[in-house]
């Protein structure tokens, strides 16, 4: 089966780089010189166009940044659609809004095409590894045809349903605990900081006890070595928590904690931070009360 990738980002990356382990026929498509050169160095074809993709793919799997990014690589003047052989299979692993994921399949369905609404989680090291989380929905057809595709990504399928939208549904859900649990760790070790506590002992001692996280043990490495490159942005935080709240406006449904850690987002965008790792939040902190955060070594 020939494969397109669409994004080739810390996960996008991860994953072409798996289905080449597994002997498919790779294509990935990214704007970024760099990222073209490291999936051809390891085996695989680079376009800067999605348009430019080989003609008759069979999959493609698509990890931009959000919906209007989403549409336009499939169905833009620049897009792939064209490409894609009859029946082919289109994996949207894009965290996008679950009526956007039934657009794209209602499109998709127009042309004779599938779509997964398949978006993913467990960060750049499970992508390398081919072990991420996969929430995907969408009809029999598509799982079938592209299961082995999403066996070389991925160590966790869950099927959600034979319906576009069911999988994005559940991605926000993970989504407001991960932006939530991440503005907690933030904030959390910046009071200790304040206080006087030594960030890295603060560290050891918060993973192995009860107020530990899994966002807290992933992201707050991060801030101790200094190191805002980011695996994952805050931007995506602004954009992903944005997605939650206009959800659930339109359910007329209440959510404090997820409000709060939005604006503590979009506090750190607004100070030129939005493109460091979403773990320097804290940076608003510091903004605040002037705390000194762990220096870069060396």
């Amino acid at each position: 089966m020939d494969v397109g990738v669409i994004g080739l980002g810390s996960m996008g990356m991860g994953a072409a780089l798996n289905l080449l382990r597994h002997g498919y026929a790779v294509a990935g498509c990214d704007i970024r010189e760099a990222a073209r050169a490291e999936l051809t160095a390891a085996g695989g074809r680079a376009v800067a166009r999605a348009a430019d993709l080989p003609q008759g793919l069979e999959a493609v799997i698509v990890f931009v940044v959000n919906a209007a990014q989403a549409e336009a690589v499939l169905f833009g003047a620049d897009g792939c659609v064209a490409r894609l052989a009859p029946g082919a299979v289109v994996l949207c692993c894009t965290t996008i809004a679950p009526e956007a994921a039934r657009s794209l399949s209602a499109q998709l369905a127009e042309r004779e095409l599938l779509l997964l609404d398949a978006p993913v989680s467990g960060g750049a090291t499970a992508a390398r590894a081919g072990r991420m989380t996969v929430m995907a929905s969408g009809p029999e057809a598509a799982f079938a045809k592209v299961q082995p595709v999403l066996e070389a990504i991925s160590a966790k399928l869950w099927r959600l349903g034979d319906a576009a939208g069911a999988g994005s549904t559940v991605k926000m859900v993970n989504q407001l605990l991960a932006g939530v649990h991440i503005a907690a760790a933030a904030e959390a070790m910046a009071l200790g900081i304040r206080a006087g506590a030594d960030p890295q002992t603060l560290f050891d001692v918060i993973t192995t006890s009860a107020g530990n996280s899994w966002m807290f043990q992933d992201r707050v490495p991060h801030i101790l070595a200094g190191d805002d490159t980011p695996k994952s942005a805050v931007n995506i935080f602004v954009k992903d928590l944005g997605i939650v709240l206009d959800q659930a406006r339109s359910l007329t449904f209440p959510l404090p904690l997820a409000a709060a850690a939005h604006q503590l987002f979009l506090a750190a965008a607004a100070a030129g931070h939005g493109a460091s790792d979403d773990a320097f939040v804290i940076r608003v902190y510091q903004a605040l009360s002037g705390i000194a955060l762990p220096e870069a070594k060396g």
